[in-house]
């Protein structure tokens, strides 16, 4: 008979014992593996971040959306104090990706995202997010994320719209924009989403845990880029970073073309980009632009697959 091990939940309070000078600090350091859980890329912009005479635990940049984000955590059940902080930082700091991280999470405040979920555009998103410990016998514990709150893409469509129903311009555009090219390369048998978001970027995994290939309109650069984009856990991300970067060299002498290799000292993750001038509203160049990005996405995928088969246990 095989013997299996027992999964015990861990209390919080056991590993930070204090939220601002434990938890916080903590969520820091590892933005990567709650943009993970919310399928965002999250930058750290500030910790303790002023609003008027109240303090604000994690002030971010939700880089995909290229727009402020705020985070704020409880390591006990949610009240109504901090609903009402997280709507005060969110003005102050005028931010469009909210997230309330808790241990437990009422139904009424629950209800009270949902409610704001319902009543914002596509420009301002709440997430209810539930943190907890677990660890199976004598192993170290490990951090689970679970979303309560998200918004609902259906109703945050329609309240954006006017009166003719139509949704955003901008998010027509890149919906416009991607859906041709996640139709070409499901074709290729090289991504598994069936239908635009609407957002400015496009991204798949590599087959390798939290190594995934992206098509991003890089926010008010001008500039589009297809990178290879490493997001698991800082150390793990830098180390093998440095081992693709060995092989530089003959990375970009199988691509024919020299990369942007970005380390992010700043942040958890890392880049191998590609860059090409390109906004969204380049009508007469869009064409263009998702033939390159087809093209190079699918040249990426040649050339580091075999590197990644190589490094990535």
């Amino acid at each position: 008979m095989v013997e299996l091990s027992k999964i015990e939940r861990v209390e919080l309070r056991e590993i930070w014992p204090k939220e601002a000078d434990d938890f916080t600090p903590w969520m820091a350091e590892n933005l990567s593996q709650l943009g993970e859980a919310l399928g965002l890329e999250l930058e750290l912009q500030e910790r303790e971040s002023s609003v008027g005479t109240f303090s604000l635990d994690l002030l971010v940049r939700d880089i995909g959306n290229d727009r402020p984000g705020i985070i704020e955590n409880q390591l006990t059940a949610t009240d109504h104090t901090h609903l009402g902080q997280i709507l005060t930082y969110a003005a102050g700091h005028e931010a469009g990706t909210i997230v309330w991280i808790a241990k437990e999470f009422r139904d009424e405040h629950r209800a009270a995202l949902d409610y704001l979920n319902s009543r914002t555009g596509e420009d301002t998103e709440f997430f209810g997010v539930v943190v907890e410990v677990w660890k199976i016998d004598d192993s170290r514990p490990a951090v689970k994320f679970d979303l309560v709150v998200t918004p609902n893409e259906w109703r945050k469509e329609r309240v954006g719209k006017p009166e003719d129903g139509k949704t955003p311009e901008i998010n027509e555009k890149y919906r416009t924009f991607f859906q041709p090219l996640i139709d070409t390369l499901r074709e290729k048998g090289f991504a598994r989403a069936t239908k635009a978001s609407g957002r400015n970027w496009f991204n798949t995994g590599a087959g390798f845990a939290k190594v995934e290939y992206w098509v991003e309109f890089a926010g008010s650069k001008g500039k589009v880029r297809v990178q290879v984009y490493i997001g698991r856990e800082r150390e793990w991300n830098k180390r093998l970073f440095d081992q693709l970067e060995n092989h530089k060299e003959d990375i970009e002498s199988k691509l024919g073309e020299s990369l942007s290799w970005e380390r992010l000292n700043h942040r958890d993750a890392c880049r191998i980009a590609l860059y090409r001038d390109g906004r969204i509203d380049d009508e007469y160049m869009l064409d263009d632009i998702r033939e390159w990005a087809i093209e190079w996405m699918l040249a990426f995928r040649r050339v580091f697959e075999p590197e990644l088969e190589e490094l990535v246990p």
